[in-house]
């Protein structure tokens, strides 16, 4: 990427925040309906489910909550770059001199940015409601930053969606297969407590190694008692969004190029 591209994503991302500067309320209510499924599902479950390897629950589900908090970052993302196709201000940036990674970038720099407010706010209500941070300062860190890993991923996901299917239908089949592939995974219960088959898919799952990894960062119950989730976790932490950003950086290039055609 050069730096050009770079600079370009940057102007980019500018205009974007500037839009949030004068109208707010899509961050405000994503960050509140965060927050209201941390609390809802926190005091729901908080003492209600026992681990495998033992360990409170609420610390369990709470690294859990972050990371599906990072997975729904697609559907508003791919929203965004539908809208600005639809009323015509993709193809006026497409007229510019603008590289085509320039434009998705920097909107995946302004949703990752929003991001780290989001998921700030998300650890201070955690801490408000009993969870605590066991591992080193370090290690926590690692795992926030493991946490907007997944994120960028998963937004550049939404860009080549948004850029390739242009309908209000698909945004509303994401929209709603986005619960399913978050519930399929480790974020609520432990994959050894369910079948097997079950399990393995939610242990395969990229957000399960994500909320793996945050928890053993964190020092949090892992809620396993062995295979690759215990062992590899932060490994596929790094690992599956990696691979996502190589397929879908330049896929969305691609699409971004293919828009007229």
């Amino acid at each position: 990427m050069t730096l050009q591209t770079l600079r370009h994503g940057w102007v980019l991302t500018v205009r974007d925040l500037k839009h949030w500067q004068r109208e707010p309320w899509a961050p405000v209510i994503g960050i509140a309906f965060s927050v209201m499924l941390l609390l809802m599902f926190g005091y729901l479950f908080g003492g209600a489910i026992d681990l495998p390897g033992g360990g409170g629950y609420l610390p369990y589900l709470l690294p859990g909550m972050f990371t599906l908090t990072m997975l729904f970052g697609i559907e508003s993302t791919m929203g965004a770059i539908t809208e600005d196709t639809r009323r015509g201000i993709t193809d006026r940036l497409r007229s510019m001199p603008i590289s085509a990674v320039g434009v998705p970038l920097g909107r995946t720099a302004a949703d990752l940015m929003n991001s780290v407010v989001q998921l700030a706010v998300l650890m201070a209500g955690g801490l408000a409601i009993g969870w605590r941070v066991d591992g080193s300062i370090g290690s926590a860190l690692l795992a926030a930053a493991l946490l907007l890993w997944l994120r960028l991923a998963v937004l550049w996901v939404g860009v080549y969606l948004g850029l390739a299917i242009r309908s209000e239908g698909a945004l509303i089949a994401v929209q709603v297969l986005v619960w399913p592939f978050g519930f399929l995974s480790n974020i609520f219960v432990a994959p050894e407590t369910m079948p097997g088959w079950l399990g393995f898919l939610a242990g395969w799952n990229p957000v399960s190694a994500t909320a793996a990894a945050c928890r053993e960062l964190f020092g949090n119950p892992l809620g396993t008692t062995g295979g690759v989730l215990a062992e590899h976790a932060v490994a596929l932490a790094f690992a599956w969004p990696a691979l996502l950003l190589a397929v879908f950086v330049p896929l969305s290039a691609r699409a971004y190029r293919n828009l007229s055609r």
